[in-house]
């Protein structure tokens, strides 16, 4: 069975010499923030705000935990803080001005992406940038973790 830091160095051997590093950095958060975002804003069948939100940070911090304890509790961190940004643009542009940011935002990251891959040389695929935005958050949390000087496994 492949360990954790065997399954980060395959999917990001080729992310190491990328002319597009500041991209990935700064597109996958954006990206990460804005589905919370919008996922905070879906009305719950229940008298919950935010619990479409909720209901994917636990989903996202099972699959890192189970990746790895040390990850798990990084991508917890990150969703914390995460959580408090887009509580704090709702109080202070409300309903309108959150999805207003985070489409603009997304829109943005999205673009960002397809820059990043025509950097590259690779051509921009819709169903490969999805792909990568599932699993690029994956490979940040090791990166950071890593860089925290824990390790991963």
């Amino acid at each position: 069975m492949r360990t954790a830091n065997q399954w980060f160095d395959a999917y990001s051997g080729d992310h190491r010499n990328h002319t597009n590093q500041t991209i990935h950095w700064i597109c996958v958060p954006v990206i990460l923030w804005c589905a919370l975002a919008m996922l905070w804003t879906i009305p719950s069948p229940l008298p919950l705000q935010g619990f479409w939100a909720l209901l994917a940070m636990a989903a996202t911090l099972g699959f890192y935990t189970r990746l790895s304890y040390r990850l798990g509790l990084t991508m917890l961190l990150w969703l914390a803080l995460n959580t408090w940004l887009v509580i704090a643009v709702l109080n202070a542009a409300g309903l309108h001005g959150l999805w207003v940011s985070a489409l603009g935002l997304f829109v943005l990251a999205w673009i960002g992406q397809f820059v990043g891959h025509i950097i590259e040389g690779r051509r921009p695929s819709f169903f490969t940038d999805l792909a990568y935005l599932l699993i690029g958050p994956a490979w940040l949390m090791g990166k950071l973790t890593r860089r925290l000087g824990w390790p991963i496994a």
